[in-house]
């Protein structure tokens, strides 16, 4: 038998799984150009079984990153465009009765999948917005008093404007503390953007994934490997303190009305630890928490006014509480 397989096929070797991990950048770079960091941001999402918002303008690709990343996952994907008129069982499901049997079946609704992208998720209410809390945060939908659980992986990667805000509904505190990353999606640079030119005059078709040469460089299997060795990446106790130091820090800082609470400062341990394996390591060090700090902590953090209109922003916060808390040796 393959030493990298057990009796049910799945990957054991947790090196062949980084090296499979690893080769989703280059399969994704067929379709997306130059967004490294949010691919990665991505996969460590799933590594700890988190979910990621994506915030950016239109036209930058968010949606077919996503798409993009199922592929070469060969993941289930769905997407669910959120509107003012969007109701909970719209991305729940809900009974429905069949007149041939006289019973109520319940229908799956768009969650039940691997990536589900929530598409300007700040543009429909805030009940439906809530639809997906219980999903996020326990793997289940309960209809009608009956909890379905979801498949696995499972991660909700959600999009949002950071320009256009009229007829939104920005998402409360609770839910944005319930994704583990805030991913910025910047516009490309210029030879980027010449290169995503060069490729549509080319015939590149963004809808068909397949012709552009997106093929699946791994697996369920390959994820489940690789959470299992994330979670034997050695933490030493100073890494943990220096990870407490930088989130009480945030609860002090002058320019924050509100700083980074406990699950926070779980969820960075968690995505410094993914990234430390990652990179080759079986152990985390400093340079993995102050890499993965401002994506998992931007949106726990919330600014006073005052502070918002000198231009103070989140990640400039926290780049200085960086600066100036003492790194372990």
């Amino acid at each position: 038998m393959d030493p990298t397989t057990d009796n049910a096929g799945q990957t054991e070797d947790p090196g062949t799984a980084r090296a499979a991990l690893e080769a989703l950048r280059a399969e994704i770079a067929k379709a997306v150009v130059g967004q490294d960091p949010a691919v990665t941001g991505l996969v460590v999402a799933l590594l700890c079984r988190g979910h990621v918002l994506l915030e950016g303008v239109p036209g930058v690709a968010k949606t077919l990153l996503v798409r993009a990343l199922a592929s070469a996952l060969e993941l289930d994907t769905k997407r669910v465009q959120f509107t003012p008129d969007l109701m909970p069982s719209d991305v729940t499901g809900s009974l429905v009765y069949d007149t041939r049997s006289a019973e109520f079946s319940f229908q799956p609704g768009p969650v039940f999948t691997n990536l589900l992208l929530a598409d300007e998720i700040n543009r429909t209410p805030p009940k439906t917005q809530s639809s997906l809390l219980e999903a996020m945060e326990e793997r289940q939908v309960t209809v009608d008093g009956t909890p379905r659980p979801l498949p696995d992986p499972f991660l909700v990667a959600a999009t949002q404007n950071p320009v256009e805000y009229e007829g939104t509904y920005p998402l409360p505190e609770a839910q944005l503390d319930r994704f583990l990353l805030k991913l910025t999606i910047p516009l490309p640079s210029r030879q980027d953007e010449i290169d995503v030119l060069t490729r549509h005059a080319e015939g590149f078709n963004p809808r068909d994934l397949h012709a552009a040469g997106v093929r699946p460089v791994a697996g369920a299997a390959d994820l489940e490997a690789a959470r299992a060795a994330v979670a034997k990446t050695v933490i030493s106790a100073e890494i943990t303190a220096y990870v407490v130091d930088i989130c009480r820090a945030t609860r002090e800082s002058p320019s924050l009305t509100l700083g980074v609470s406990p699950r926070g400062a779980t969820a960075l341990l968690a995505t410094a630890r993914a990234w430390a394996w990652l990179t080759g390591r079986d152990y985390v060090i400093p340079d993995d928490v102050k890499a993965l700090a401002l994506p998992t902590l931007r949106h726990r953090v919330q600014l006073r006014p005052e502070a918002e209109m000198e231009g103070v922003t989140a990640d400039s916060v926290i780049n200085a509480i960086l600066a100036h808390v003492p790194v372990p040796r």
